[in-house]
């Protein structure tokens, strides 16, 4: 114990949150953060003074920048973001856009993202008889199974065994009876670990396994020690010999490849069931701990061949940031395994993981394509809403054509800032016939699309910017199983609970959530 865990240990437990506020490592990390700023503003104060010859070097530099940007695939809205700051403060915008492109940490890592994705193309290949009902019996689904092979690296599979979770609790219950039953290997991969209930009891059944010789491998976000976690977390973890990583550590140190954080949420047992969804471990997610209201979350379960998609995303994230091979052969076991009597069995499954260092924006295409081709609905839940213009007009443009699309959102959020920026779209979009609702009992994490009542996709991606362009998240798309059923059942049931939001009361908005809301919406690709 350091000094100042001693003397945080003997205060009054009144000022025991105002100690950690000034001496917490949050704190100091955005102090670091804030002196590498005002260095780097000091040292264009120090270039104004040959004020000339920078602005020519600005100036050009500038140019350079823009002609690069109007060329470039990036997103209309983020390259309008750039253009904006380099335009309104010239010197800052140039340094910090060749900052960004020129770290050595991002490309090394992007190089290493293809190198796994190559080696994962040698272990998931499509089954034939499974093209052969796509063709056949899913012609409508074919191309966007294609794409998801192709630009994703995940096939899909047929007789898809899938279960759906409309509450975080009851995920939780059925993933402790599977963790029970584990006999060969758990991997473990969630943005958010925080002690409680929930990950006090995972934390006992995962030292009994360890102790079992089960192999147990747990990887969590590097955001997590900032406040959640402490950093000899992993060791306290390898004395129970369970093998743990923290992606990417968050280190006070101004750099681009710190905004790709871990956002999936993946649970693998023995190659015979897989989870993935909104639910973190912490007790939020459970209901156990009242932040924002009620938490509505989901998740599911995938059961049989498509496990091994799960499988090789966890393997790949855990070997990003080392060399060499893994041994995957030994974990490609899912068409061996027995399936439970309760899952839904039946059409086809693609889960997917996105990689914001592959250039593809997977999770985004696969949203587009389930609004674009909708015939009758798209049922959309998520937490948030920063939405680029090809999205705006992809929504609107299906409710112009006779589709009912609804969108439920939190009323209680977690973030004020991307609650007033989420607000900044619904005129618009309720002007364009899109259904805005809000959970007044609290707060909604799922990420959910349902469409048709025969497609559905439940994962980690958030309709924002973050999701979309810079973590690294997954998802399953489902295609005519019965649980898409459930999963469209479980909307209608939470809609009963949210209230329609209007033009009218668009118009009683918060004054001053509106103002920061449309300030925000400038800077929103780099949020």
């Amino acid at each position: 114990m350091n000094d100042l865990e001693k003397t945080e240990r003997h205060l009054p437990k009144r000022l025991k949150g105002l100690w950690k506020l000034l001496f917490g490592r949050t704190t100091m990390f955005a102090l670091l953060m804030a002196v590498q700023i005002i260095v780097l503003f000091g040292g264009f104060a120090v270039l104004g003074t040959q004020i000339i010859a920078v602005n020519y070097v600005v100036g050009f530099s500038a140019f350079l920048i823009l002609v690069y940007l109007l060329n470039s695939k990036q997103d209309s809205a983020m390259r309008m973001t750039w253009i904006l700051i380099i335009a309104s403060i010239p010197i800052f915008g140039v340094v910090l856009f060749i900052y960004t492109r020129i770290q050595p940490g991002t490309s090394s890592l992007k190089e290493r993202t293809m190198e796994l994705q190559e080696q994962q193309r040698n272990y998931l290949q499509p089954d034939r008889e499974t093209l052969e009902l796509e063709m056949v019996e899913a012609r409508q689904e074919y191309g966007l199974f294609k794409y998801i092979y192709e630009e994703g690296n995940f096939p899909s599979y047929r007789d898809a065994c899938v279960r759906f979770f409309p509450l975080g609790e009851d995920k939780f219950r059925e993933m402790l009876r599977q963790l029970d039953r584990a006999e060969k290997f758990i991997f473990m991969e969630y943005f958010i670990i925080e002690k409680g209930e929930m990950w006090d009891a995972i934390f006992e059944i995962l030292k009994k396994k360890a102790e079992e010789g089960v192999e147990v491998r747990l990887m969590y976000d590097g955001t997590c020690t900032l406040s959640l976690l402490p950093r000899k977390f992993p060791k306290e973890m390898e004395a129970c010999g369970i093998q743990c990583k923290e992606f990417s550590p968050m280190v006070p140190f101004l750099s681009t490849h710190q905004n790709n954080r871990d956002h999936r949420k993946i649970l693998v047992i023995d190659g015979r069931v897989a989870f993935t969804g909104g639910v973190n471990l912490a007790d939020e997610y459970i209901n156990r701990k009242v932040r924002f209201g009620h938490w509505k979350d989901t998740a599911i379960m995938v059961q049989g061949a498509a496990v091994d998609s799960f499988t090789l995303m966890f393997l790949q994230m855990w070997n990003l940031r080392e060399t060499g091979r893994e041994q995957y052969l030994e974990y490609i076991v899912a068409a061996d395994q027995p399936i439970d009597e309760d899952m839904h069995r039946g059409g086809l499954i693609a889960p997917y993981g996105d990689s914001p260092l592959d250039d593809e924006p997977v999770g985004e295409k696969v949203y587009l394509d389930i609004i674009n081709r909708a015939s009758e609905h798209v049922h959309i839940m998520t937490p948030y809403l920063i939405l680029s213009e090809t999205m705006i007009h992809s929504l609107i443009y299906a409710s112009q054509r006779g589709i009912d699309v609804k969108i439920i959102l939190p009323h209680i959020p977690d973030k004020k800032y991307a609650y007033w920026l989420a607000r900044t779209y619904y005129r618009e979009l309720i002007t364009g016939g899109v259904k805005i609702y809000e959970y007044t009992p609290g707060f909604v994490h799922a990420k959910v699309f349902t469409s048709d009542n025969i497609r559905s996709v439940v994962g980690t991606i958030n309709m924002d910017y973050r999701s979309l362009y810079l973590h690294f998240e997954c998802a399953a798309y489902i295609y005519n199983n019965p649980v898409v059923e459930d999963i469209e059942e479980d909307f209608m049931d939470t809609l009963d609970m949210c209230e329609r939001i209007t033009l009218e009361n668009c118009r009683t908005f918060s004054p001053v959530g509106k103002v920061i809301g449309r300030a925000l919406r400038i800077i929103a690709p780099l949020m």
